[in-house]
């Protein structure tokens, strides 16, 4: 009877858990994003845009690969728990997948790095290739702590990264290093944030390998790594087209205005994923799951879709402000890709739903398809119209493909397309014309640390006054799905994944 009643205890707060854990989560990326703002502003200035370029192409390599590394494991342990029990053999198997693609990587170098047009890069990639198998070592104590919502750990572990990563790469830019200070720097951050997680989690390296086991791991983690592959590929076959077509000084223009576009996503979207997917997989109940997912959806969107409307409209007035006037080219792809990282944090919430009810291979055909969609308006947009034709290019395809795709993909699961595009229209009603009076009004003055405070302010009040009583109440909503414990039948650890019928990207890595 005890065995019977254990999943209801064990979930009967997930509420007060999820909301506690939404708050660090958004706390800790919040903070590590200003963090890391700084720094890339220091970087701006230190760097040249050609060694900026360098370094992307390596940072494309790596992040490829490394959405391969650990075969999607972690997902199956935050999904599934018994993480002790199965601890031996994913750290096994994660661990000897990462050093294979690690060797791989620096054989394959010099040919990657040739046909990305940035030879020099070469060094680069192979240093940064060591990161893989940090990746695949650090499976078990990533998936501890997301699996318990120990979201205030991950906080130290991120900072930690984040302040390992200023100190080296400042110090051997200032020693010469150039683009490879920051490929060292980002390995020495990823060592000694993977051993805080180990501190953290308590728990221990081990290794161990059961047959049964391994099979049930890959089983799931194989589609979803595969996956996983092909979402940075998509979010990096334009890296690989700009730089091949118009050279590393516009690739480094690029790869800025790309990095500013990402905000929303790295702050909103990677905080709400990191507990959506522990808690939709906790949520076996079709019904209660699914109107989590339409609250989440429209409170995510409202505060991605706001920072990707100031992006793209003070775009002009951001960039040489922050950066310098060196970097004022960049503006013209942050147009276009600031309202596209909006679109991502929607996707990226779709995409870790679909991960929590079990659903990976379907999660792959979205990626792919993505994919295929991307690189024929990416090598047009290029063509046609440089780095400002690859900023809309994302962004055409993915209201016009992506976004829809997903909406189908989760109907089965009792989602509901009409709602959810309900709560997407009314912020876009609300951030028309706060947008079209605050950006207006920022054109007025000629001091451009004025026009963005008041632009910034004014579209922000403009957008928020009319949506003061529809924001709680989807808050409300979203209480009030994981307020109640699930049927006592449900158990999220028992290996098999409730459908109603009948993942994307990784969760947020040490890097």
């Amino acid at each position: 009877m005890a065995e019977a009643t254990t999943p209801t205890a064990e979930l009967a707060g997930l509420g007060g858990r999820v909301r506690r854990a939404l708050a660090w989560s958004a706390f800790n990326n919040i903070a590590i994003r200003l963090g890391s703002f700084g720094v890339s502003i220091m970087l701006a200035r230190l760097l040249a845009p050609s060694e900026f370029g360098v370094y992307a192409v390596a940072l494309t390599v790596q992040t490829i690969v490394v959405a391969f590394a650990e075969l999607g494991l972690s997902a199956d342990l935050i999904r599934k728990g018994n993480i002790a029990e199965r601890a031996g053999t994913a750290t096994t198997v994660a661990t000897a997948s990462s050093a294979l693609l690690a060797v791989a990587m620096c054989l394959l170098a010099g040919p990657i790095a040739m046909a990305m047009g940035s030879p020099e890069a070469t060094s680069v990639v192979q240093v940064m290739s060591v990161t893989l198998i940090l990746s695949g070592f650090s499976v078990v104590p990533y998936a501890v702590l997301q699996r318990e919502f120990r979201q205030s750990a991950q906080m130290s572990v991120d900072g930690l990264s984040l302040v390992l990563n200023a100190i080296v790469t400042v110090l051997l830019i200032l020693l010469g290093f150039g683009a490879m200070a920051l490929a060292i720097a980002r390995v020495v951050s990823q060592a000694g944030a993977c051993a805080l997680q180990f501190r953290l989690a308590r728990v221990w390296p081990r290794f161990g390998f059961d047959r049964t086991m391994a099979i049930g791991l890959v089983r799931f983690g194989l589609p979803l790594a595969s996956a996983n592959v092909v979402s940075w590929a998509v979010l990096t076959v334009d890296y690989m087209i700009v730089g091949s077509a118009l050279g590393a000084v516009l690739l480094g223009f690029y790869v800025m205005a790309f990095n500013i576009s990402s905000w929303p996503m790295g702050a909103l979207g990677a905080a709400v994923r990191a507990v959506a997917l522990p808690a939709f997989a906790r949520l076996t109940d079709p019904s209660p799951r699914a109107a989590a997912l339409h609250a989440a959806v429209a409170l995510s969107w409202s505060g991605a879709l706001l920072a990707g409307v100031l992006l793209s409209g003070l775009a002009t007035v951001l960039i040489p402000l922050v950066y310098g006037a060196r970097w004022l080219p960049a503006a013209a792809a942050l147009v276009g890709l600031g309202l596209f990282g909006a679109v991502r944090v929607v996707t990226d919430l779709l995409s870790s739903f679909l991960i929590a009810v079990g659903a990976p291979r379907t999660v792959l055909w979205a990626q792919l398809s993505w994919l295929v969609a991307l690189v024929p308006a990416m090598v047009v947009g290029v063509r046609y119209w440089g780095i400002a034709g690859a900023g809309w290019a994302h962004l055409v395809v993915a209201l016009v493909v992506v976004l829809p795709l997903h909406l189908a993909l989760v109907r089965p699961y009792a989602v509901r397309t009409g709602v959810v595009l309900g709560h997407l229209l009314v912020p876009v009603l609300a951030v028309l014309p706060a947008a079209v009076v605050g950006i207006g009004v920022s054109g007025l003055f000629d001091n451009r640390l004025l026009a963005l405070l008041v632009g910034g302010m004014l579209t922000t009040v403009l957008f928020v006054a009319p949506l003061a009583r529809w924001l709680p109440r989807r808050f409300r909503e979203l209480r009030g799905s994981t307020a109640g414990p699930p049927p006592e039948s449900a158990d999220p650890d028992n290996g098999e994944p409730v459908l109603v019928a009948g993942p994307a990207g990784a969760g947020h890595r040490t890097s």
